[in-house]
């Protein structure tokens, strides 16, 4: 029978997803005559102190021909190391931290607020508290560390003396890589890192539409340097691809120490044909994001996982967290994930997501990542001197930052009293159904060229040169009203407002080289 090899090598760490949809980063080896290609990763890992968490899913779109991918880890990995898990996890994760549209309408300007109650917490005070193989392997310097199987996974562990050493034994061993490949292995090999290799049984995977639904795989390990390798990957890219990296630590978020940092411009007033095109406008957005900062990974959110305003999908629960890999990092290790008091903890989780669109020639180091202040962005928020919505990010004592795009409906009933409050923004009239909150997902795939960000955008956009379209209603604040204040701040992420319920839960600059593999009879 035949078996399909699926080589999962991860460069440091990450968290890939399918080829035509998501990729993963290091070598992709298949048995059909052409290579396969990236066009988006996603990555989920976790960090505490040295250690790493390291979540990959993998579902392979093409015949179910042999196929493998390999990926440079530091430490040699045990079977201790290394588990499967379910996928439906990298769903909620990518919901979650997605950009977002909402749908906010006036409310009466003549409406009267009761008297204000004694101020509760601030809310963001609250939330931040709690074989065959080894034949011929030592002549070529290529060692078996280990062998193991975990699920539908055949696992070995290579180290090797040299890159050529490496590169002669994968050909020799069926691995048809792509020309060029030694030379990008080489760094990795003097810096003595080992590959991870899964292979996979065809006949324990269950296919759809052509599609191999593989499980996702979670390893961690040790290593002083939290960084991504990302160089491998770009020898089968197919152009410009997606990497979205998705990190999880405990009351912390993260940037790049390697590269420049930017947020993504948030809290933007858009026009009502964008709820048909969500995905294209912040293509649009992204895309003049990064054309304006050269060598940038945008920072997309950054936010405790246990909770979100508004929420575009379901949060992180305590098992969730567990899931991908608190059980293993040093401050849980040794603790029992089922008590009460342990999962309390989980609430300082801070979950970042990272997002770059890259080619070759954009990204010519691995990604290394430091700890960076909390920010605060993207709430329905008024915070200026003026009450005005607050803008962009700002460093504040609690990480509350998101993309956020909002379709507004100014007041068109009577204004029947002498002093009418304007810009107050919550739920709809009871004979209106509110479009839910939406995630602008599979981005690597969204429609570009056809959309013109300048007769999208409803207020100034600073950051992008950008002036509003249309005048935007005045801010609530331009008429002192308690719902303008500072108190409103305190009142929560929308500010008093209400909208529709979450909806339900529904890319490559890791490197995923596209390697063909043929088994030799």
């Amino acid at each position: 029978m035949r078996r399909a090899i699926v080589g999962l090598a991860v460069l440091g760490l990450l968290v890939s997803s399918v080829p035509s949809v998501r990729a993963f980063c290091g070598f992709y080896v298949s048995g059909a005559d052409s290579g396969l290609v990236n066009k988006a990763t996603m990555v989920v890992m976790m960090r505490e102190g040295s250690r790493t968490v390291l979540s990959m899913q993998n579902n392979y779109e093409g015949p179910p021909e042999n196929f493998a991918m390999v990926i440079p880890v530091p430490v040699v990995l045990q079977e201790d190391n290394v588990k499967v898990l379910e996928p439906a996890i990298f769903e909620r994760v990518d919901h979650l931290a997605a950009p977002r549209l909402v749908e906010y309408w006036e409310q009466d300007p003549c409406w009267q607020p009761p008297p204000p109650e004694e101020p509760m917490m601030d809310l963001e005070m609250a939330e931040a508290a709690p074989s065959a193989m080894e034949a011929g392997a030592a002549d070529l310097g290529v060692t078996i560390e280990a062998q193991f199987t975990v699920g539908e996974y055949e696992i070995v562990i290579l180290s090797a003396r040299d890159s050529s050493g490496l590169d002669t034994w994968l050909r020799g061993n069926d691995y048809s890589i792509p020309e060029g490949a030694e030379p990008v292995l080489r760094p990795y090999v003097e810096a003595d890192m080992k590959f991870f290799v899964a292979k996979v049984d065809v006949e324990k995977v269950r296919f759809e539409d052509g599609r191999a639904m593989l499980s996702p795989l979670r390893f961690h390990y040790d290593s002083e340097q939290f960084s991504l390798p990302v160089r491998l990957g770009l020898l089968n890219s197919s152009g410009t691809q997606d990497l979205i990296v998705h990190i999880l630590a405990p009351e912390q978020r993260y940037e790049l120490a390697n590269y420049n940092n930017v947020t993504i411009p948030t809290n933007i007033d858009v026009a009502d044909e964008v709820r048909t095109r969500f995905g294209e406008f912040y293509a649009a957005l992204f895309d003049e994001t990064m054309a304006r900062n050269q060598r940038a990974i945008v920072t997309e959110y950054a936010w405790q996982a246990t909770n979100c305003d508004p929420c575009p999908g379901p949060v992180l629960s305590a098992s969730d967290i567990t899931t991908l890999g608190a059980d293993v990092l040093p401050s849980f290790e040794n603790a029992d994930m089922n008590d009460w008091s342990v999962q309390s903890r989980m609430n300082g989780f801070v979950l970042t997501r990272l997002h770059t669109r890259y080619d070759r020639d954009a990204l010519d180091e691995d990604l290394v990542f430091r700890q960076a202040a909390p920010i605060v962005g993207g709430r329905e928020f008024h915070s200026g001197p003026n009450g005005e919505l607050e803008h962009g990010a700002s460093e504040s004592h609690v990480n509350n930052f998101q993309g956020r795009y909002a379709i507004r409906h100014e007041w068109t009933g009577p204004i029947e009293c002498d002093n009418p409050v304007r810009g107050r923004w919550g739920g709809p009239p009871s004979n209106t159904r509110a479009q839910e909150t939406r995630p602008a997902t599979d981005l690597a795939y969204a429609p570009r060229g056809n959309l013109r960000l300048p007769e999208m955008v409803r207020s100034a956009v600073p950051e992008l040169e950008l002036a509003a379209a249309v005048t935007p209603t005045p801010a609530a604040a331009q008429t002192p009203t308690s719902s303008s204040t500072p108190t409103a701040e305190r009142s929560g992420g929308c500010a008093g407002c209400s909208v529709g319920s979450p909806a339900g839960a529904g890319l490559a600059v890791l490197l995923v080289l596209g390697f063909a593999i043929r088994r030799r009879r």
